[in-house]
């Protein structure tokens, strides 16, 4: 930008998000060849998903990972339902832990862990409360999780 708007362009930076000013020269002082740099066409980022993008991803596709989990309890005739501030917070801790959506899975396995193996004991329908997803999650110091 030239002129008198080029001090506005240079406040507009996103720093939240600087991967989406990344550019072949930043490759090649991050360590890459020039031969592997030259052989990428095109070089872009993603955006992050948001909280209801990420909701969706955890339960509206047909293999979405809760219905997978019904679909399991069912199979042992227990109908399992989640409290909708579970999967608030499941979302919130995908967010926290910067894991995006394939991070959801490994925090739904924390929960739903001793649940699975303890099975026999329910009786019919189980429902996962907030408390229990965060004593869970608490419990198993689910932050090792930010290594996905």
């Amino acid at each position: 930008v030239v002129g008198y708007n080029r001090v506005k362009a240079a406040e507009q930076v996103d720093r939240e998000n600087l991967m989406q000013y990344i550019s072949p020269h930043d490759l090649r002082a991050f360590g890459l060849i020039p031969e592997l740099v030259g052989r990428v066409p095109i070089v872009t980022h993603l955006d992050p998903l948001d909280r209801e993008a990420l909701k969706q991803i955890l339960i509206k596709p047909k293999n979405a990972i809760i219905k997978q989990y019904k679909k399991l309890f069912e199979i042992d005739g227990i109908e399992l339902e989640f409290e909708d501030a579970v999967l608030d917070y499941i979302v919130d801790k995908a967010i926290e832990y910067k894991v995006g959506a394939r991070g959801l899975r490994s925090i739904v396995e924390t929960i739903m862990t001793d649940a699975m193996f303890d099975v026999d004991q329910h009786q019919g329908r189980l429902l996962i409360t907030l408390d229990y997803a965060k004593d869970k999650i608490e419990y198993n110091h689910a932050k090792r999780l930010k290594f996905i």
